[in-house]
């Protein structure tokens, strides 16, 4: 969600090389197209929500009204709606440590997918409790449930992994429950979107008017670093450790 709609529009064409295709949502929002598929959606915001410019993942639920109910009975926060929105109804909140995530009943756009192609490579939500992060939105959810086509989780090398089919698609990270919080760090969501060139990715978005704002870090397999677009919104690009020649 963004305060200027066209403006995001050239900044991630420009880093990310993305194209964009209207829907029936209306002319306040924009599906970005990668290589012909739907990789993210970028959003206008109204002026009359205080909201921050960000990237938030939104989680399809099969009635907007019972993941309402279920959150609220956890604890947790309903920002906005269930509210009526094109082809479906969405809403907005704030998990018990404060992560704003969204969620969607309605029409979902074909091919629109996480942890395969062309698509965003995962979402990660860093917090202090995974373990009691993953039990609020496995009841939120419905995450393992059982039901055909539900998403699996488990609990892999420190980090609650939750996967659809064979494709990974979002990560909780906890960490530090023995310490004090740090008033500057809060619980949020993190994208993460794949790029063939890190260097190359990181010059598109400074010459558009971004930044970074950490180090690159590295593992076994790859390299990313995190960027703000140039209305502070983050999101972190992905590239192989060693790209092909």
């Amino acid at each position: 969600m963004t305060r200027e709609l066209d403006s995001a529009k050239r900044f991630y064409r420009a880093v990310l090389g993305w194209e964009f295709r209207s829907t029936r949502l209306g002319a306040g929002f924009t599906v970005a197209l990668q290589d012909g598929a739907p990789v993210a959606g970028i959003g206008a915001l109204a002026r009359s929500l205080s909201l921050p410019a960000a990237w938030t993942p939104y989680f399809a639920v099969d009635d907007a009204d019972v993941a309402a109910s279920r959150i609220r009975e956890r604890g947790a926060t309903m920002a906005v709606g269930p509210l009526a929105f094109g082809t479906g109804r969405a809403a907005l909140a704030a998990d018990p440590a404060g992560a704003v995530f969204g969620f969607w009943q309605g029409e979902i756009i074909p091919d629109w997918t996480v942890g395969r192609g062309t698509a965003p490579a995962w979402l990660e939500l860093r917090t202090r409790d995974a373990f009691a992060s993953a039990i609020f939105y496995g009841e939120v959810l419905d995450w393992a449930g059982g039901r055909q086509g539900c998403c699996t989780v488990s609990y892999e090398h420190d980090h609650v992994v939750l996967r659809h089919g064979n494709n990974t698609v979002a990560r909780i990270s906890g960490g530090a429950l023995e310490e004090d919080p740090d008033p500057l760090v809060q619980p949020r969501w993190h994208v993460h979107f794949r790029v063939p060139d890190l260097e190359a990715a990181v010059e598109a978005a400074t010459g558009a008017g971004g930044r970074s704002v950490s180090p690159v870090q590295t593992s076994s397999a790859s390299r990313w670093v995190t960027l703000a677009d140039p209305e502070g919104a983050l999101f972190t690009v992905v590239a192989p450790r060693n790209p092909p020649a």
